[in-house]
């Protein structure tokens, strides 16, 4: 019998950075456990060079990342979302469609590298790789949680645990 495989979003205002971070990371970490996604609300159309550079330098594959507005993810045809994860404070703060699936939410708020971004190249380089190992972080710590083992209300808290700063 093959194992579940859990359905992820990541969510940003713009799904350019840190959501499309998201998305990478969880999908090869996930080990095919987990497929996941990204959207914005205000999606800006393309994905920002840094991060597919990056993703790239990391060894996380690139190809398929776009910047996408969440409606993609809010229709009927759209896949149900065992989770939904805001990764800016932006986002979190704004009306979400009603996801298909009845979906486990928490916010995981990330600094926005593209707003870092400045005249010297290494600063902006420094902002996006600082931004990856935090949210590759925050994917380990939640890819080690007993998913099968823990109920609802259970991991909802943790979820939310996960989300605060330290």
């Amino acid at each position: 019998m093959q194992d579940k495989i859990y359905h992820v979003l990541f969510i940003c205002t713009g799904n350019s950075a840190r959501s499309i971070m998201a998305e990478a990371v969880m999908n090869q970490l996930g080990q095919g456990r987990f497929r996941a996604y990204s959207a914005g609300s205000l999606p800006r159309g393309e994905v920002h060079p840094l991060t597919l550079s990056t993703l790239a330098e990391q060894g996380y594959p690139t190809a398929g990342l776009s910047s996408k507005p969440w409606e993609v993810f809010a229709g009927p045809d759209a896949p149900a979302m065992d989770f939904v994860f805001t990764v800016c404070d932006q986002a979190a703060g704004e009306a979400c469609p009603v996801w298909p699936g009845q979906p486990m939410t928490a916010h995981w708020g990330f600094a926005d590298p593209a707003a870092q971004v400045s005249d010297d190249p290494a600063q902006a380089r420094k902002a996006f790789t600082a931004a990856l190992a935090q949210i590759t972080t925050r994917i380990r710590l939640f890819l080690s949680l007993p998913l099968d083992k823990l109920d609802r209300l259970s991991l909802q808290a943790h979820l939310r645990e996960l989300g605060r700063p330290a």
